[in-house]
């Protein structure tokens, strides 16, 4: 009777012994499936600049790792011509750019999905020959579907008689007012300190409602596909934000280090706005750009300020 009950003992302790391996191998499977999953859950993004003051935020955010910090690997690319951006963003091979809610406005209506997700703080001063603000006939050089355009018409529209000239390359542009063949263009910061040192006038505008029509846009591919890792971007955005607006020097610095061919003697001449964290206008602001915009285009435009933005990134 002993040796009965010894040998169930026994069958039952290997038993329970045999469950507790098993138990054990299958917690280690589901660790080692998991693992990996976590590595893919922040994609890389892929983030197109321009040459202007309103890159300084993301060139600190990368510089100072903040973006590393989050667990986010951002690939930065500066553009120097427009179309070059509109391009690469169209074929996806960035997610995301500072453009202006003008163009945000014709890409929509045409059919591109994209969304701004925050503005940011360009700054356009107007650059022109000597003498030429006396003028109450003027030639001025811009983009046609842009925000040099819109702010030309906000800031110059009730003092001159204005002749727009569409010129995309701002090197052109540049040249042509030099040359006296405008009479002023809109440029953005730090590119028009670059004109005044070669013997041009630069003066600054506000906008008129103190908002930049420029932002910050992702693709409607990346907001579907990389949601944490746009957010994540965003968080690192506003902390390079506060770091500038602590001490201003830092985006001076970061501009002179990461935009190529400037003359050193404009770091300190340089306008800097007002660096803001991530937001976006309301939809009044954003209604009155369609409207200017269907003006300039000679169309109406089937979308609304919802059409144009997301939200859901901004601190608002």
């Amino acid at each position: 009777m002993k040796n009965k009950i010894y040998r169930k003992n026994v069958i039952l302790i290997l038993t329970v012994i045999a469950a507790l391996f098993l138990a054990a191998g299958c917690g280690s499977a589901v660790t080692e499936d998991e693992d990996p999953l976590l590595e893919e859950e922040i994609p890389p993004l892929k983030v197109g600049l321009m040459p202007a003051v309103d890159s300084a935020p993301a060139f600190l955010a990368e510089k100072n790792g903040y973006f590393e910090e989050l667990g986010l690997d951002v690939e930065l690319q500066i553009f120097n011509n427009p179309q070059d951006r509109q391009s690469a963003l169209q074929t996806h091979n960035i997610d995301g750019t500072i453009t202006d809610l003008i163009a945000v406005a014709v890409n929509v209506d045409g059919g591109f999905d994209i969304k701004a997700t925050t503005t940011t703080n360009g700054v356009f001063p107007v650059l022109l020959k000597e003498g030429a603000d006396r003028k109450k006939e003027i030639k001025v050089g811009m983009m046609e579907v842009s925000v040099t355009n819109f702010l030309i018409d906000e800031w110059l529209g009730d003092e001159y008689t204005i002749e727009k000239v569409y010129i995309n390359d701002i090197p052109a542009r540049l040249a042509a007012i030099g040359s006296g063949q405008l009479d002023m263009g809109l440029f953005p910061e730090p590119v028009a300190s670059m004109g005044e040192l070669s013997g041009l006038v630069k003066k600054n505008y506000e906008p008129e409602d103190g908002i930049c029509p420029d932002v910050f846009v992702f693709t409607g591919k990346a907001l579907s596909e990389k949601e944490n890792a746009v957010k994540l971007f965003h968080e690192a955005y506003n902390k390079a934000v506060d770091e500038i607006n602590n001490n201003p020097q830092v985006a001076r610095d970061i501009l002179m280090e990461k935009i190529p061919n400037l003359n050193p003697e404009i770091k300190d001449k340089m306008m800097l706005p007002e660096y803001t964290k991530a937001s976006l206008p309301d939809n009044a602001y954003i209604d009155k750009i369609i409207q200017w915009t269907a003006e300039v285009m000679k169309k109406e435009l089937q979308v609304s300020a919802d059409d144009l933005t997301e939200r859901k990134f901004t601190e608002e």
